[in-house]
Parts: structure tokens; C-alpha cells; sequence
């Protein structure tokens, strides 16, 4: 047997190996997924879901999904916590959160992509070490949150209070809208859409996106876009998580202000949270 045909036999080999582990692998999860499909969700889970404004008015089809979501979601990522004991209370109300942008888009398992939440008690400040010209300068930091495509960091104490009573913000949904924009490989605003609806949608987000610049600049004459915020000034990946708080948390307010940015996120999400919320 000549040299080629030992290579060729060896790397055939190595690929029927590989290709059975992915198998196998593949195998599990979906078998896992199967053992899922049939868990029941305790009432205690129910409970917590109660509590919140944006579950009570789902129909019972919108109900009995999300909470399929929910033990799926819980059973299939690590959640961390870091200086907090973790609680299933913590599991439910994010995965909740998490599941309700994706609930009426067709997926079989909400964020795929996604491996590990990390669950702080309260904010956290971080320090960067700086060098320039050989001058070393400390800045500080606060993290109150962060998505990096297969992490997510929240904040429980910001989380907690803002789950449970409407504002403007809420940390869970910013986070994984941040998520979702990422689902087409680039953070940069847009998350995955049609694209015979692309078009419209950069045109009306970004035209609003470039006033609000321009307000933030000049820190002056806010008038409507007061209600977005300077926050959402920093890119258009940060314009589109705050607009998606807004969506869930207002959206009679950003209805108001901004009726056709409230319709582009109603096509996309496929929600109309002015019912959701009452």
C-alpha cells in the first residue's frame, strides 16, 4: 500500500470518526429536546410569571409556548451566578423575558448560539489599565450589563424591579435584543429580517437614529426623543435594544411619539404590546 493510499485511508478514517461523534452528539440533543417537549411547568414558575405586566394578558396558546420555551431555555443554558446564590426565580424571569421577543418568530429553541447567562447581585465596576507614551491611567468603569453573542451578564437588582413594574428600561430585554441583533453575525442594528423589509427598516431607523444624535450632541431641545434617551445616541446597535425596551415597556408612549419606528418593531416581533400589556 503505497504512502497516498495510507494518507487517504487515514484521513477517511478521521472523517467517518468525527462525523459519528457529531452524530451521536447531535443525537442527544435532540433527544434531550424530546425529554423536554413533555415536562410539565410547575406552578411555582407560574407564579413568578404572575407577577409580571406582560404575562397575564398572553392568550393561553401564547401562555402554554412560552412556558414550553422557558424549560427549554432554563435546561439548556449555565446560568452563573457571581457573588449571589443563583434561584430558580432569577432562571424563570429571565428566560421569560428572553423567550417573549422570540415568541412569535419561528424557532425551534430560543437563541441557539447562546451557552451561559451570568448573574450579578448589582452593578459592577471594572477598571482598564491604559498605557500611552509609557503613562499608565486607570479608568473605571460600570457594567450594568452586557451580551457578547454566547454570554449574557445581567444585573439582578435592576432586573428583578424592572421585571416586575413597567418603565422605561428593562435590562433583560436590552441584553437580548442585543442577542437577537447579533443573530445575523453583525451587531450593528438591523437583526435578522426579510429582505424585501430592509429598506424600510434602516430608512425609518436610522433616520430617527441620526436626530436623536444630534440632539444628544447639543444636549439640548430633547422634545420627543426624550423619551429614548441619550443612551441610545452611543450606535445603532444600542438605538435598537432601547427601542425594544421602549416596545415592551411604553410602547403607548413610543406609539405617540414614534409611530412608524412602533410599527417596524410590531412587523418584527410580530407583537402588538399595546394589547400585551393592557
Amino acid at each position: 500500500m503505497s504512502y497516498y493510499e495510507v494518507l487517504l485511508l487515514f484521513f477517511g478514517g478521521l472523517g467517518i470518526f468525527v462525523y459519528a461523534i457529531y452524530f451521536v452528539l447531535r443525537f442527544k440533543k435532540e433527544r434531550h429536546l424530546e425529554q423536554l417537549q413533555s415536562e410539565p411547568f410547575k406552578e411555582e414558575y407560574r407564579t413568578y410569571l404572575e407577577q409580571t405586566p406582560h404575562y397575564k394578558n398572553l392568550s393561553a396558546e401564547d401562555k402554554a409556548k412560552i412556558e414550553r420555551s422557558i424549560i427549554i431555555f432554563t435546561n439548556t443554558k449555565e446560568f452563573i451566578g457571581v457573588g449571589i446564590e443563583l434561584t430558580q426565580e432569577m432562571k424563570i424571569i429571565i428566560a421569560f423575558y428572553a423567550c417573549l421577543l422570540l415568541l412569535r418568530k419561528t424557532t425551534t429553541n430560543c437563541y441557539d448560539n447562546l451557552k451561559t447567562i451570568i448573574i450579578y447581585p448589582s452593578v459592577v465596576v471594572f477598571e482598564n489599565l491604559h498605557s500611552s507614551g509609557g503613562i499608565y491611567t486607570k479608568e473605571k468603569f460600570l457594567l450594568e450589563g452586557q451580551a457578547a453573542n454566547d454570554t449574557v451578564v445581567i444585573i439582578w437588582h435592576d432586573a428583578k424591579k424592572e421585571a416586575y413594574h413597567l418603565r422605561h428600561g428593562n435590562v433583560i430585554i436590552h441584553e437580548f435584543a442585543h442577542e437577537i441583533d447579533f443573530m445575523d453575525g453583525e451587531i450593528d442594528g438591523v437583526p435578522p429580517i426579510e429582505r424585501s423589509k430592509y429598506d424600510e427598516w434602516t430608512r425609518v431607523l436610522f433616520h430617527d437614529f441620526k436626530k436623536l444624535s444630534n440632539v444628544a450632541l447639543k444636549n439640548r431641545d430633547w422634545g420627543k426623543y426624550k423619551l429614548l434617551g441619550s443612551y441610545a445616541a452611543t450606535n445603532e446597535a444600542e438605538f435598537f435594544a432601547v427601542l425594544t425596551e421602549r416596545f415592551f415597556e411604553s410602547p403607548q408612549s413610543l406609539k405617540k411619539h414614534f409611530p412608524e419606528l412602533y410599527n417596524e418593531l410590531k412587523d418584527f416581533y410580530k407583537i402588538d404590546t399595546i394589547k400585551l400589556i393592557g
